[in-house]
């Protein structure tokens, strides 16, 4: 049948609500991430240190299992800040190494096949598009993080009683909102750098290089200069003395919580900026 005799009508079946559209590309992205094997081992791994956590909080509430290391009814060690933070450290590490892994891959392969043009020509925002591409990095980064730490949390409070809940409520509003801030900033540092570098391996490498090289270039800065605004640069421990304020927790970085809180949005901010400059519906090429 020729072009000009068929009738073209408007699409008249159910419409995706305009709140929710960010994750149909966010279940599309979902489906291939554990096609890796290393990446599935990697993930099952980020679970072993929430595993032996809970098993640690069994034995500190175990008379039998105290006795046996001739500890008497002392516990085996206190539950505080201290430890949540310890054991988010650990967690966000892993998260950070996960966020590498997955996040260059999630913009890099729409820019470089040319697709990103499809998805802005239908009703779809680039904001919603990055929505869609961090609410990926925001579940997995949930999965080991915050998700975990709550339970830790929900755990120590039934074996020790409600009291225990009540005196330190504030370390469930640390795990969640320093948990929080870090997937925002892995998620948006990723995201840029897959924007600009559009192979996978390369955006990856520059994701270690700011974080590890950032932090020698920091201390070297510090050492030359006899200061510590240096550790601006540094991104591990511009988040590690935001999570030491949280949790209450004694700190060797040598910066104000404040500063470190107003950096982190500034990356935050910068990492929007390229973003925004980077995913249009078409590219000039001179």
């Amino acid at each position: 049948m020729a072009i000009y005799k068929r009738g073209y009508r408007a699409w008249t079946g159910p419409l995706t609500p305009e709140w929710s559209r960010f994750l149909v590309v966010s279940r599309y992205a979902w489906r291939g991430l554990f096609r890796s094997r290393l990446l599935t081992a990697f993930f099952v791994l980020c679970f072993f240190y929430p595993v032996g956590a809970i098993a640690t909080l069994y034995i500190n509430h175990s008379p039998s299992v105290l006795s046996t290391f001739h500890l008497g009814q002392s516990s085996l060690m206190e539950i505080s800040g201290q430890f949540f933070f310890i054991f988010l450290t650990v967690q966000g590490t892993l998260a950070f190494f996960l966020a590498t892994f997955v996040g260059p891959g999630l913009v890099s392969p729409d820019l470089a096949n040319g697709a990103l043009p499809l998805y802005l020509c239908r009703p779809f925002s680039r904001a919603e598009y990055v929505l869609g591409k961090m609410f990926v990095q925001f579940l997995l980064l949930s999965l080991v993080t915050w998700a975990p730490g709550l339970l830790l949390f929900f755990v120590q409070s039934t074996l020790e009683g409600a009291g225990w809940m009540n005196a330190h409520w504030w370390i469930l509003r640390a795990l969640v909102l320093g948990s929080l801030v870090w997937i925002l900033v892995l998620s948006l540092l990723t995201l840029a750098l897959s924007a600009w570098v559009k192979w996978k391996i390369a955006a990856a490498g520059l994701m270690l290089a700011i974080v590890f090289i950032g932090a020698g270039f920091a201390q070297a800065i510090n050492n030359i200069l006899r200061t510590s605004g240096g550790t601006v640069v540094d991104l591990g421990s511009l988040i590690t003395r935001v999570w030491c304020s949280l949790f209450r927790v004694e700190s060797n970085v040598q910066l104000s919580p404040g500063a470190a809180w107003i950096t982190l949005l500034v990356i935050s901010g910068l990492c929007l900026l390229l973003l925004t400059k980077k995913l249009r519906a078409y590219e000039v090429v001179k």
